[in-house]
């Protein structure tokens, strides 16, 4: 399927020369792939494309899921990364909250 090849290709290259497990790359597309498919769309704008690839790099790696941020938001400035990095330290703060 094309639409998983290109996925693929771009979560590949946001975990490049990262630690992270080949297989949990596969899940976490697969994942993506489902939800697509789960729509019941025919055709699904780039932008909900982007945003299920975000959600999948933010649980893989935070320095895949920021380059893969950086490109898709268009960053521009140093404050749009700060911006960014505050909404994955928010992130992790609820999700300790959550566990405690």
């Amino acid at each position: 399927d094309l639409d998983r090849a290109q996925q693929l290709v771009a979560v590949e290259i946001a975990v490049r020369k990262r630690n992270v497990d080949p297989e949990r790359i596969d899940r976490a597309v697969t994942g993506i792939v489902r939800q697509l498919e789960s729509s019941g769309e025919t055709e699904v704008a780039s932008g909900e494309v982007g945003r299920l690839v975000m959600e999948a790099l933010k649980s893989l790696d935070d320095v895949a899921y920021v380059r893969f941020a950086s490109v898709y938001r268009n960053f521009r400035e140093a404050k749009d990364f700060h911006e960014l990095l505050g909404e994955l330290k928010g992130d992790e703060e609820k999700t300790e909250e959550d566990a405690g």
